[in-house]
């Protein structure tokens, strides 16, 4: 029955997702494929971030990261592969498909991925592309899995010696990191985690999610009147004020996101508009740093669109919150024009991540997660499942037959939150929206007949 349950909305899903394309078409697509094909195997320039052990680490950049070595830097090479992995399974029969597979099957080969993952492994190399790179490595690696096709299983194969290598860095790192980074640029700590936790729920990697939310409540639970005043700083690509909300609402249920977020961003209008926060123009986009400004309208709308997607329906922050995003949103685009390759090799990726709500759940472009719904489906441990839900009934439906106390009703209901993140059902629903969002039953005194 909940698997019939869960089903229906999926289904409904996809007719809404089919019928919600919108404005984002092949052309579209062709544009910002385009991009990605021009920089994936373009060498030079080439801003490298390279520890030397010897000489013979002296070499250029195809012989050190044979796989992503375009696209002017190692993480943009990455999501720049991840861009075509993703519009090739949106579009699989437009124009630019075909090339877009075979740039995908030049680099992604099993040799390459042998050589990237020794690089990574490297003396001196623990904090390379630490944590924007490697969460970006492991969205590439998450759409390759999402997508049914025998080619993608083939480059998800290939790729799996460089995803443990990335997992063993971060799952090493995290515990150690004692504050988050709270910068709008590559080392921004809310955004990596986003991406990780996005990926270890679409795997169903329970204990790193666990890990990664463990850190999310531990740096951001208590945040309160975030300076969005301050926003942006000249280099910024991502907000973090903007970043935090859009991690926390990954994290908590709806109705505590709500609370969260009325403290921690009292800023948003409730008037409908979205004048208080406005996009940005970069002052010059021929400029590596100064282009990162038309980055941040794109990563900024996403954003914006994905903390609408935690709150309620009926927030009345909500009107606010969708016209700023589209504000940012129209900016951003515009901006993707390919003119200046210092922008040019890493904001397709950004608009396409924006246009194809990667980050969003219950959105269009859930159609296109199926397989890995299913996938996490037939994972499940039903029986432990059933348990789980008769272990609360026991709990929450039948009448305790004694008064409770004030600690006793604290470890009741930390004991539930700790279950339901454990759910299996819980973390299908939380990664695709397809069945209503669970939200954990407060128990307060009074409430219970002694």
């Amino acid at each position: 029955m909940n698997l019939i349950r869960c089903a229906l909305p999926l289904l409904l899903t996809m007719s809404a997702a089919a019928q919600n394309t919108g404005t984002f078409d092949i052309k579209a697509a062709q544009r910002f494929a385009s991009l990605a094909l021009a920089c994936v195997h373009k060498e030079y320039p080439n801003h490298i971030s390279h520890t030397l052990n010897s000489d013979a680490d002296a070499a250029p950049p195809r012989k050190l990261t044979p796989a992503f070595y375009g696209c002017y830097d190692w993480h943009s090479s990455v999501h720049g592969h991840w861009l075509l992995v993703r519009l090739v399974r949106t579009f699989p029969d437009a124009p630019f498909v075909p090339a877009a597979r075979e740039a995908l099957r030049q680099s992604l080969t099993a040799e390459n991925l042998a050589q990237e993952a020794a690089y990574l492994r490297g003396e001196g190399r623990a904090s390379f592309e630490r944590p924007y790179g490697l969460a970006w490595l492991l969205q590439l690696v998450a759409e390759l899995y999402e997508w049914d096709n025998p080619q993608a299983k083939e480059m998800a194969a290939n790729l799996h010696p460089l995803e443990e290598v990335a997992l063993e860095r971060l799952k090493n790192w995290l515990p150690k990191l004692s504050h988050p980074v709270r910068i709008g640029e590559h080392d921004q700590t809310a955004f990596a985690l986003g991406l990780m936790l996005d990926y270890a729920h679409g795997n169903g990697d329970r204990k790193f999610a666990e890990l990664v939310m463990s850190k999310a409540k531990q740096f951001y639970s208590s945040d309160k009147n975030c300076p969005l005043a301050y926003e942006p700083s000249g280099e910024d690509f991502l907000s973090p004020c903007l970043g935090e909300a859009d991690l926390m609402r990954r994290v908590l249920p709806s109705q505590e996101f709500a609370r969260w977020l009325r403290t921690f961003m009292p800023q948003i209008s409730g008037s409908g508009d979205g004048a208080w926060l406005q996009p940005v123009v970069s002052p010059d986009p021929s400029d590596p740093k100064l282009a990162h400004l038309d980055g941040l309208n794109l990563s900024r709308a996403w954003m914006l669109e994905g903390i609408a997607a935690g709150l309620p329906k009926g927030d009345k922050r909500l009107p606010s919150i969708m016209a700023t995003a589209e504000a940012h949103r129209r900016a951003g685009v515009a901006a993707v024009t390919g003119e200046h390759y210092e922008g040019g090799h890493w904001l397709g990726s950004f608009a396409v991540y924006l246009v194809t709500k990667r980050g969003v759940t219950g959105t269009p472009g859930a159609f296109d997660r199926i397989p890995a719904c299913i996938g996490l489906l037939r994972r499940m441990d039903t029986e432990q499942t059933i348990a789980e839900i008769e272990w609360l009934e026991r709990i929450f439906a039948v009448p305790d037959t004694r008064p409770l106390s004030a600690s006793d009703l604290a470890a009741a209901n930390r004991r539930h939150d700790e279950k339901l993140a454990q759910s299996p059902w819980f973390r299908l629903c939380q990664r695709y929206g397809v069945c209503c969002r669970p939200e954990a039953p407060v128990l307060r005194l009074g409430e219970i007949d002694s």
